[in-house]
């Protein structure tokens, strides 16, 4: 799906002309009518709160992925201590 240039005819002003961020794209790819009005025509969206608890839950669930890969790290690390423990214990004799 080509990507339609921008109408150079459009002055965007509250936004640069020459950054174009991957959320950016993310909504173009998303909804191409969506993304223009918010980047030419400088309309915002109405469902503001909705979209600031989606940011927020994003945000906690990254947090929770992060603690289960820690989390994950340190079972292997404590199992593997257990695994030579249990070999130097049988190597022992006891």
């Amino acid at each position: 799906m080509p990507i339609a240039p921008l109408d150079k005819s459009v002055k965007i002003e509250h936004m640069s002309d020459d950054i174009i961020r991957v959320s950016e794209i993310n909504d173009y790819l998303y909804c191409r009518r969506s993304w223009w009005l918010k980047r030419v025509q400088g309309h915002q969206p109405e469902n503001e709160a909705e979209l600031e608890a989606g940011t927020n839950h994003h945000r906690v669930h990254g947090y929770m992925v992060q603690r289960a890969q820690r989390a994950r790290l340190l079972a292997y690390a404590l199992a593997g201590i257990a695994l030579m423990m249990a070999v130097l214990f049988l190597v022992s004799g006891f």
